[in-house]
Formats: C-alpha cells, sequence, structure tokens
C-alpha cells in the first residue's frame, strides 16, 4: 500500500492453484529432473499495474495451464490482495504512517525479546536430532536431515549442515520451505500468543548450508520438497529438542509423501479435473505432554485447508465412502497419539492416479518414552481385477469408474511411557475402539475384561499390575541389548553391500528391483573389488562369486565408485558419462539399477 508516493505496508496472499503448467498433472512432478519440469517458471511480475490487468500477462498464465478454471482462481487471488490493501489503507487513514510503522516495528521487537527470554530458560547444551526420507522415487534410499540445536543462554542456533548433499535426488526443498518448517515446529513449542513475524528469525541463528538437500542449487527439483524433506526438518529439530524441554516437543511431521492425484475428464462437463485428493481426514496428529493427539493434521500443513466430503463430491467424479479411524494405529504413549485414518475413495469416471508412498518404514518418532505412529498404506484399483499395493510409486495408473482407492493414513505418535497411561484411560480408549482389549494389553499392560458389544468392560487390576511388571523387565533388557542394525546407511566396502545392505533392501522394499527376475553382474576393481553375481527370484537373492554369462545386467567400475554411489556422495550418471563407470545390459533393465543399487 503507497501512501502519497511511499511503500508503507504489502498485502501478501498465498494460494494453492490446482495445476503449475508442469509435465505432471496438479503441480507434484516427483520425477521431475530438474526445476523446469516441474511448471512455468515466472518471476515477480505484476498482473495489475497503475491500476489495469496486464491481459498479455495473464494470458501466458492460463495458455500454461491445463485448468479451465486458472483465470478465475488468479482473479480471485488479486481481489483477496485488493480487499488486503483496502484494510491496510484504513488502518493507515485512522492511525496516520508513522503509528503503524511503530506499531509493526514493536510487534517485531516484543517477539524477538519473547523468545530470547523462552529459549534462556531452556538448559544450555547441545542436542542432535536426526529424522529420514525412506526413499525418493529415483530409489535414493534414506535422505537425511540433521539438526544440531545448541543453546547458550538466550541464543539458539540450529544447524542442518550435516543433511543429505546427494545430487541425484528427486525431492529437495527450498531454503524458503526450511525456514517455515522450522517455524512451524518452533512456535508450536513457544507460548500461543507469541505474534508470528520477523523477531522469529532474528531470535535465532538459522544455518543451512547451499547443496544439502534442504537448500538446493537452483536447478534441483522441489515441487515435491514442501512435503518432504520438508517435514522432516520439523521432526529433525524437535527430536533435538525433546532432549531439552521435552514437555514442550510435539513432532509437526507427517508420512503423507505426496497426495494421491487423480485427473481425467469430468463425465457430466467433459472438462479436464484434477483430484489432489485434498479431502478431510486425520494423519499423524501426535501427543503432548498436555494430552492424547487431537485434530485432523499436525501443523506441518499449515495453511492448507481440507475439504470435506460434501465439497469435493458436488466438484469431482468420485464419491467418499469411507473416513474411518483405525483401531491400535495411534502411537502408545503416556498420552495417545490420535489415530490414523482408513480413506475410502470411488472413482465414477475414468481417471489416471499418480502417487509417491512414504511412511512403511519411518514413522513419526514417540516423545519421552512414546511409541512411533503407525505406517502408511495406499491401495490402487480396489474392486477390480487388478487390484495391487503400491510400494514406492505409482505413475499414471488407470482406473475404471467403479474402482476404489484406500489409503491408511500413518497416525500420530505418543508421548511419555505407554505404562504410565491411567488404567481407566486406556479403557475409555477400547470402549471408544480407538484401542482394541488385545492391544490394550499388549502395547500398555493393561488387562481389561467383559463384553465390548454389550459395553459392559472392567480393568483387571491385579493382572494389570502383574503384566505391566513383566513389560518393564522385558522392556529394560531390550535397552540394555542396544538397537538392532537392520538398517545400514551406509556401507564401508563392497563386501558389505552383499552381506547386509542388499538383503536389507529386498527385505524392506521387495518391489526395490521392479519387478526384475534374473541375474546382476558386478565387476568391481581396486582394492576391495571382486566379481559377483546376483539372482533375483522374487524377494529373494542369491550371490556367486563370478560373472555369470546368464547376466542380464553387469555394471564395471572402481570400488571406491561403487561404495561412493551406494552410500550417496557421488552421482552414478556423472560417473557413467566420464566414463568412470560402465554398464552392459538390456536398456530395458538398466533403470532397475537406480533404485536397486543406490
Amino acid at each position: 500500500m503507497v501512501v502519497k508516493n511511499e511503500l508503507v505496508l504489502i498485502a501478501s496472499i498465498q494460494c494453492h492453484h490446482g495445476d503449475t503448467g508442469g509435465d505432471t498433472p496438479g503441480g507434484y512432478s516427483v520425477n521431475a529432473v530438474d526445476v523446469w519440469a516441474e511448471g512455468l517458471r515466472v518471476p515477480a511480475i505484476k498482473l495489475v499495474e497503475r491500476g489495469h490487468e496486464r491481459k498479455d500477462v495473464l494470458y501466458l498464465l492460463r495458455t500454461n495451464n491445463r485448468l479451465p478454471t486458472h483465470g478465475a482462481d488468479l482473479e480471485a487471488q488479486m481481489g483477496a490482495a485488493r480487499i488486503g490493501a483496502r484494510r491496510l489503507g484504513e488502518l493507515v487513514e485512522a492511525y496516520g504512517v508513522e503509528t503503524i510503522r511503530a506499531a509493526v516495528d514493536y510487534s517485531i521487537d516484543l517477539t524477538r525479546r519473547q523468545l530470547k527470554r523462552e529459549i534462556a530458560s531452556w538448559p544450555d547444551g547441545v542436542y542432535e536430532g536426526t529424522s529420514f526420507v525412506e526413499q525418493d522415487t529415483r530409489g535414493n534410499r534414506d535422505i537425511k536431515i540433521h539438526c544440531k540445536a545448541t543453546v547458550a543462554g538466550d541464543q539458539l542456533t540450529l544447524d542442518y549442515s550435516a543433511s543429505d548433499r546427494r545430487t541425484n535426488l528427486t525431492t529437495n526443498g527450498t531454503f524458503g520451505n526450511t525456514q517455515g518448517m522450522v517455524l512451524s515446529q518452533l512456535c508450536t513449542m513457544l507460548d500461543p500468543s507469541l505474534p508470528k513475524n520477523e523477531g522469529l528469525f532474528e531470535a535465532i541463528e538459522l544455518i543451512v548450508p547451499k547443496g544439502t538437500c534442504i537448500n538446493p542449487e537452483e536447478t534441483r527439483p522441489v515441487s515435491a520438497g514442501t512435503h518432504h524433506p520438508g517435514v522432516e526438518v520439523s521432526e529433525a529439530l524437535c527430536s533435538a529438542l525433546s532432549q531439552a524441554v521435552p514437555e514442550r516437543a510435539q513432532p509437526q511431521t507427517y508420512k503423507i509423501a505426496i497426495p494421491t492425484v487423480i485427473f481425467g475428464n469430468h463425465p457430466q462437463t467433459g472438462a479436464f479435473f484434477v483430484d489432489q485428493s485434498v479431502d478431510t481426514t486425520s494423519t499423524c496428529a501426535c501427543a503432548s505432554s498436555a494430552g492424547d493427539g487431537w485434530g485432523a493434521t499436525p501443523t506441518a500443513f499449515g495453511n492448507l485447508i481440507l475439504s470435506t466430503a460434501e465439497i469435493n463430491e458436488s466438484l469431482l467424479p468420485h464419491r467418499q465412502i469411507a473416513r474411518d479411524l483405525i483401531t491400535d494405529s495411534g502411537g502408545p504413549g503416556r498420552w495417545r497419539g490420535q489415530p490414523g485414518a482408513r480413506y475410502v475413495k470411488e472413482v465414477t469416471a475414468d481417471c489416471q492416479v499418480y502417487t509417491w508412498v512414504l511412511g512403511g518404514k519411518t514413522r513419526v518418532p514417540g516423545v519421552a518414552g512414546g511409541s512411533p505412529g503407525s505406517v502408511n498404506r495406499v491401495f490402487l484399483r480396489q474392486g477390480g481385477a487388478h487390484a495391487y499395493e503400491v510400494k514406492h510409486t505409482a505413475f499414471y495408473v488407470g482406473h475404471k469408474a467403479g474402482e476404489q482407492i484406500i489409503v491408511d493414513f500413518a497416525s500420530g505418535s505418543g508421548w511419555g511411557d505407554p505404562l504410565t497411561r491411567p488404567a481407566e484411560l486406556v479403557l475409555e480408549d477400547v470402549l471408544d475402539e480407538y484401542v482394541s482389549i488385545e492391544g490394550a494389553a499388549r502395547d500398555y499392560g493393561v488387562v481389561i475384561e467383559g463384553d465390548l458389544e454389550a459395553l459392559k468392560l472392567s480393568v483387571n487390576a491385579d493382572a494389570t499390575a502383574k503384566i505391566r511388571d513383566e513389560l518393564r523387565v522385558k522392556r529394560a533388557e531390550e535397552l540394555a541389548r542396544g538397537p538392532v542394525d537392520d538398517a545400514p546407511t551406509r556401507i564401508a566396502n563392497v563386501q558389505e553391500w552383499f552381506d547386509r545392505r542388499l538383503p536389507w533392501k529386498l527385505r524392506e522394499n521387495p518391489d526395490v528391483t521392479g519387478g526384475f527376475n534374473g541375474t546382476f553382474a558386478f565387476n568391481v576393481s581396486g582394492e576391495g573389488g571382486g566379481q559377483w553375481s546376483v539372482t533375483i527370484a522374487g524377494a529373494e537373492a542369491t550371490v556367486t562369486p563370478g560373472l555369470s554369462p546368464d547376466a542380464k545386467f553387469t555394471l564395471s567400475c572402481s570400488a571406491e565408485h561403487f561404495v561412493g554411489m551406494t552410500n550417496g556422495e557421488v552421482d552414478g550418471m556423472q560417473l557413467f558419462m566420464n566414463g568412470s563407470v560402465g554398464f552392459e545390459c538390456d536398456m530395458n533393465v538398466s533403470m532397475t539399477l537406480q533404485g536397486f543399487l543406490f
């Protein structure tokens, strides 16, 4: 807003558009090779100049968008900006420019001072937290986000320097997105009355080096990064600060990957539609020290308002059959995470679906002894002849009218030791069907007897005391044994890939070979090298020495490059282009290498 040719305030409007003009309808180009594949790149440009709409610019934007309503969406956004500017003008007219500026400066300074005072009450120390994106769409595994939080007096430094730096990732998050995710977590750990403004940034030091996957080079694809590794930024921060102030820690993260995007032509209008599945559901609402997880989603969903079934059914060709909370899914704890939800959508028109699935391995972590949440599962073409569960990605999967899409959304995690949850609260959970009678005994050590159908249940106090004592002993023994290393994220030498990494990859994701059954061969030179053949049959692998004449794929490289590619420290495509890596294969098989080896 301009007063006497002087800019005073800016009305900022942010919204989601149904399409971005990229290579994939809906804007989530999760397999893009670079940022240009993700959509039309528009620099800062005026849509309205000196009170007149730039019809050439609006025509450019409409032409590069699939949805016929895009022009109307832009008009609505401009209208909202005009309302904001008018109301800001009314404030300036009522109080004057200097008063408004002083109020803005005071609000920013107030936030900075209050946050500094809050940080000063935390125990000094260095606290570290790590989170992982379990896989990207190219098959890269265990994309690491690491936060080192240093509290020194009233100074909080958040250092993400140890985060993943692989250059071949298909999921990266912009620095601006990383800043937002830091604050979405940090603000939940503060007095909610604290004004949310620039003072938050002034009160902390945030270190996110260029080249990490959460501050990538400008050419890298970033559309999926609003979800992942975006929320992992929040998760790593929560894991770190939960060691300092566990009573303030509630993970603001989720494992949804991207929404299940559905597109086609509406049978009534013939117009192209995109259904981004922004439907009301329950996912990853975690418990805190104040109580059980509640609400639909964590604050990481931020400015996204989820649509009701009635609204979306009136606009899009589908029927929403179910929205049911899943019994025994909420992370157990002194305070329980909100259960996840089973979502069933039946399409009423032939369409295509694409999605990227996470949360099959990595789950929302518990706090202060609480258990993690449940996993995500996505099922396509249900009710048809080709129904299946998506384990990794689904690109352009055709659906016939009448087939269903089913998603089991992950739950929130628990806070505190589940064995300290009052038995009467567990009984209420069983009556509400959040927890089963079996789950009450297994997860909480609470023995419940009676008839659930008749709503006549009671707690067996003596049996509960006994089983809780037994579970405490068992868990102490497990803690003493230490964690089991069944998720090797790095290898030290080539042999370790065959001994540890290969069996783990097949166990965690049997689809990692893309349905390939046959033999791979590896010709690795240098110290620690050798020749191996691997025969894949379903989810089983047989390793033999030497180069098999039946191999459909033979990789040749040095041991140093093999280890570097597997650990994500060097780019295999660059090594191939400069001749450091060679392969002989059927080209239809070559694409399997990315997910299988790296």
